[in-house]
């Protein structure tokens, strides 16, 4: 006890001489500050949301919802609507698409049964796939390039106990080349030797020898030679670079884009004449150039609605407080149209395929618009790239949006 004593003494002989320090009442008020402060943040402080909504157009099941959502993709605003997806449900853009727009447009296509018939073998799946191979795809079913398939709407439902799609695949056959002394494996819907070649456009020189026959049936792992005599031959195998379709859709928004079928690149055999002199190599002539795998095109949907063109400012990196000056002047000048050019009145016109060489043009009507592609090589159809540079052209010249929007004013223009 003496000694807790003491010890309480030795505090209030220390505290009496701090508060007769001159500085002592400017700190303890500062501490007592800097507590209050802190308890106060601690009670009232929320943090805020500062994300702004999206306006997003989601059809489905024959009606359009539109909800205003701060959802950041596609999936998760479907899950927060607790709007199912099925088994065979096709959502365009994808799940994991983000939203960061205004009138952001989402489409759920409802899959309808589908009976599938690969040779004797039949099955049944669900799907709102748009092709064939993307319908066997969701499927699972594994198809070569060389397979046909085809859809057909069911006319017997009685009979074949669906009501809604059949898919008929027809497989091809596997076939063994020894293509002017190289080895080839390809596949064929040929049914007999000679329809292969033509298949395959291999163009025969009276000097080449093809066996077996040309009017021999093609039946599975068959071997098929040609074989040119006299001359120093060389197989190269290629790929050939997966094709790519693009098609245009208004249910869509403008910028976005979905797969509706994957595609895969082909394989292809260049066979060589080689010229030789004494023993090395001077000059090759390509003889014949056989497609040994074929290539399938890629199905790409690229949304066209402009609806909500405006929210693409934020992805341009234009910031909040200068969106109303540069509304204002695209507005004014093109009618936020990234395809027009001057001159043009009305609707927003397709893209050309070309931009005119002098005037103004896009969303600014930059004058010519090729100056944009210092901002990328879309700069004729993207608006987003068209508004990245519209806005280092107002940093340049008026020093930001506010000061173009103060010249247009006065001038009309910028």
């Amino acid at each position: 006890m003496p000694y807790r004593l003491n010890r309480r003494r030795s505090y209030t002989h220390r505290f009496k001489l701090f508060a007769q320090h001159p500085f002592a009442v400017p700190v303890l008020t500062v501490l007592s500050l800097l507590v209050i402060t802190g308890v106060l943040v601690t009670v009232f402080y929320r943090p805020s949301n500062t994300i702004n909504p999206n306006v997003v157009v989601i059809s489905h099941d024959g009606k359009s919802q539109t909800v205003s959502s701060k959802e950041p993709t596609v999936g998760s605003l479907l899950s927060k609507l607790d709007l199912t997806l099925n088994e065979g449900d096709v959502v365009e853009p994808a799940l994991t698409t983000k939203i960061q727009q205004d009138d952001f447009r989402v489409n759920i296509y409802r899959a309808v049964p589908v009976a599938i018939f690969d040779g004797a073998h039949k099955d049944y799946t669900f799907s709102a796939a748009t092709t064939p191979r993307s319908v066997a795809r969701q499927a699972g079913v594994a198809l070569y390039p060389e397979d046909e398939v085809t859809t057909q709407p069911v006319t017997d439902f009685v009979a074949n106990g669906n009501i809604g799609q059949e898919l008929v695949i027809e497989r091809s056959t596997p076939v063994n080349m020894m293509l002017y002394g190289a080895p080839v494996s390809t596949r064929t819907r040929a049914t007999t030797v000679q329809a292969l070649l033509a298949e395959k456009n291999i163009k025969l020189k009276p000097q080449d020898i093809v066996t077996p026959s040309v009017d021999t049936p093609i039946t599975p792992a068959i071997q098929v030679a040609v074989v040119r005599n006299g001359i120093v031959t060389r197989t190269i195998l290629e790929d050939i670079p997966t094709p790519v379709q693009i098609v245009t859709d208004n249910s869509l928004s403008y910028g976005v884009s979905a797969v509706r079928q994957q595609g895969t690149p082909g394989k292809r055999a260049v066979t060589y004449e080689i010229n030789t002199q004494n023993g090395a190599e001077v000059s090759r002539v390509a003889i014949q150039t056989t497609i040994t795998q074929q290539p399938v095109t890629q199905i790409t949907v690229q949304g066209t609605n402009l609806s909500g063109i405006k929210g693409d400012m934020a992805l341009a990196g234009i910031a909040p407080g200068d969106y109303t000056a540069a509304d204002y002047i695209i507005s004014h000048e093109s009618g936020w149209c990234p395809t027009k050019a001057q001159g043009q009145y009305g609707s927003c016109p397709p893209y050309a395929g070309s931009v005119p060489s002098t005037g103004g043009y896009g969303l600014c009507q930059s004058t010519p618009g090729s100056k944009m592609s210092t901002a990328g090589a879309d700069w004729a159809t993207n608006p987003v790239t068209q508004l990245r540079w519209c806005s280092d052209y107002a940093t340049r010249r008026y020093g930001g949006w506010q000061g173009a929007y103060s010249h247009w004013l006065s001038y009309h223009n910028w």
